[in-house]
């Protein structure tokens, strides 16, 4: 069997695939459960994220392993297997375990060297013990993975190269500003109440935020972490847990707002948002600024009669005082077809034109440099790209009065938010982005190289394991020859006594001991070593041991190992 992972992160796949891969608690039960039922599968573990879904699994076919687990990722993350398939990796032995360590670490994730993800990975290896889709393999990978990570945070400096996504969140909140100086004072409103929710409501009392609302559907849950809050003496912040449908009348008061909850639609909505603040939600009015301010602003540089561009064959917006004309320059009509230009030319030039509208542009001046650019337009097929586009001015925005953060996947909160006039929005995916740039500190190499010798040392455990039933096997067979043996001369010289059958007994163990104890050692040794899987295999045929006792051992040692493993996750 060998340990094959397949899955998609930030790392490989846009946002928008993550949030709607992402696998609620309920899926993930289900997939583990169908993992370890298909064929290829004999042990199953999940690491669901907001911002990775990988599924683990120990398999004895590589092929069909991976096909098996791809397929079975697609259905139950309700994305197509053909759009999911270019964002999924593969690590298959040493690069699976290798993968694992160093997410556990907090190399692979979005903030590096962040450590919530410990506690993830904790949360996937008793889910799978739970439903007993772990085994020894994937019960000693994920443990080892969870002292490795610790063993990097202790004895180098990643925490200082990254931190949590809570205070990344909070920082790109704060544009600059010091995320202390930002918060103090505010009023902050929770939603949510679990390990992402809680970190972000102690992160924000830490901040000096003055008073914490949390929302929970759960309200004991709320209720117990505003408690916390409360009684933890490390700020003089003021707690209180609300239900769900207060959220309404809390955003009303809020100026932050942070969101993580497992819910698979919209928690926040832009009229929600809209509502709470009292903003208009219809572009160009009010709470939603359009492309050229405001509808009244707009309507008084625009002529009375101006006409709608709702037959303009190229569907392009109108450009303010140039009434009935849709194309914004030479930069817009880069790169269009000469047919579409053509098609576009015709419908401006009938198109009616109030009285009072000034041309910007004289035909007969610029003759010369329209029919060159038609001709050429003709032999090549385009309108030819002859500069960049020149960037369209921003229009001036208001501080903004509200702050949210949403740390969920799927997201909680509707991305149309920050375009409302004074609120500012920070999600996944502009996390995403930034964090691309942040800068790596010294201590990262350090933590991979601690990374690559926990590698080496697993896999070498991993392959002298290997061999260990097959050794087990070999001494359970000599010392049922001894027995034999010993039973034997019991019928041949039936007057020995006590003492001397022991004598001989132990002569006889102490020899087979000795013959045996220098090849186990060495095969031992060699299995560890790469490529050293083959000597098991050598020594079953040499000794000619029953396949079923090798297969009896394994079975007890993999027991064992669960029972054990149930009590330290």
């Amino acid at each position: 069997m060998s340990l094959l992972v397949v899955g998609l992160s930030h790392r490989s796949a846009p946002v928008s695939v993550l949030e709607r891969a992402a696998l609620h608690v309920d899926a993930q039960v289900k997939l583990l459960q169908d993992t370890v039922a298909a064929e290829p599968a004999t042990e199953a573990a999940v690491l669901a994220t907001c911002n990775r879904i990988e599924l683990y699994a120990d398999v004895d076919k590589f092929h069909a392993g991976v096909a098996e687990l791809s397929t079975l990722l697609a259905q139950h993350s309700g994305v197509g297997l053909d759009e999911l398939t270019p964002y999924l990796y593969v690590h298959y032995e040493d690069r699976a375990v290798h993968h694992l360590f160093s997410v556990a670490c907090g190399l692979d994730s979005m903030v590096v060297g962040e450590g919530q993800i410990l506690g993830q990975i904790k949360d996937s290896l008793a889910r799978a013990q739970e439903l007993h889709t772990a085994g020894r393999l994937l019960n000693d990978l994920f443990q080892q993975a969870l002292r490795v990570g610790k063993r990097a945070h202790s004895e180098t400096g990643i925490d200082r190269a990254g931190q949590s996504l809570v205070t990344f969140g909070l920082e790109q909140l704060a544009s600059g500003t010091a995320v202390a100086d930002w918060a103090l004072g505010k009023k902050a409103l929770v939603i949510g109440a679990g390990s992402m929710s809680s970190l972000a409501a102690a992160t924000l009392a830490r901040a000096g935020v003055a008073e914490i609302v949390i929302a929970n559907r759960t309200a004991e849950r709320a209720e117990r972490l505003a408690e916390i809050l409360n009684d933890s003496g490390e700020s003089d912040v003021v707690a209180r847990a609300v239900p769900m449908d207060s959220v309404p009348d809390e955003l009303t008061r809020a100026d932050v707002v942070v969101s993580c909850t497992g819910a698979t639609g919209l928690v926040l909505t832009a009229e929600a948002v809209a509502a709470g603040r009292g903003l208009d939600t219809q572009p160009g009015v009010g709470g939603v600024p359009s492309r050229f301010g405001s509808g009244a602003a707009q309507a008084a540089r625009l002529p009375a009669d101006h006409g709608t561009d709702e037959n303009c064959p190229l569907d392009l917006a109108p450009v303010p005082s140039t009434a009935g004309f849709s194309v914004l320059g030479e930069a817009a009509v880069a790169g269009m077809a000469a047919s579409e230009l053509e098609q576009h030319a015709a419908w401006v030039d009938n198109a009616p034109r109030p009285q009072g509208t000034v041309a910007l542009v004289d035909p007969l001046a610029e003759a010369d440099a329209i029919a060159a650019l038609a001709a050429t337009a003709a032999v090549i097929g385009r309108v030819p790209e002859r500069r960049k586009p020149e960037p369209v001015a921003e229009i001036p925005r208001p501080a903004p009065s509200l702050f949210l953060l949403d740390l969920a996947m799927p997201r909680d909160i509707d991305a149309a938010v920050h375009r409302l006039t004074g609120v500012r929005l920070v999600d996944i995916e502009s996390l995403a982005e930034a964090s691309a740039d942040a800068p790596m500190a010294a201590d990262v190499d350090q933590v991979r190289r601690i990374v690559a010798d926990e590698v080496a040392a697993f896999g070498a455990a991993l392959r002298a394991a290997h061999i260990t039933p097959t050794v087990v096997a070999l001494r359970t067979m000599a010392a049922d020859v001894v027995a034999g043996e010993i039973a034997r001369l019991d019928g041949r010289l039936p007057g020995l006594d006590d003492k001397q059958r022991g004598e001989i007994t132990q002569t006889v163990r102490r020899v087979v001991d000795k013959l045996l104890h220098a090849p186990t050692v060495r095969v031992k040794q060699l299995a560890a070593e790469p490529g050293g899987a083959g000597y098991a295999d050598a020594l079953r045929t040499l000794f000619d041991l029953d396949p079923e006792t090798v297969a009896a051992v394994s079975r007890a040692e993999d027991s064992t190992t669960d029972e054990e493993g149930r009590g330290s996750a």
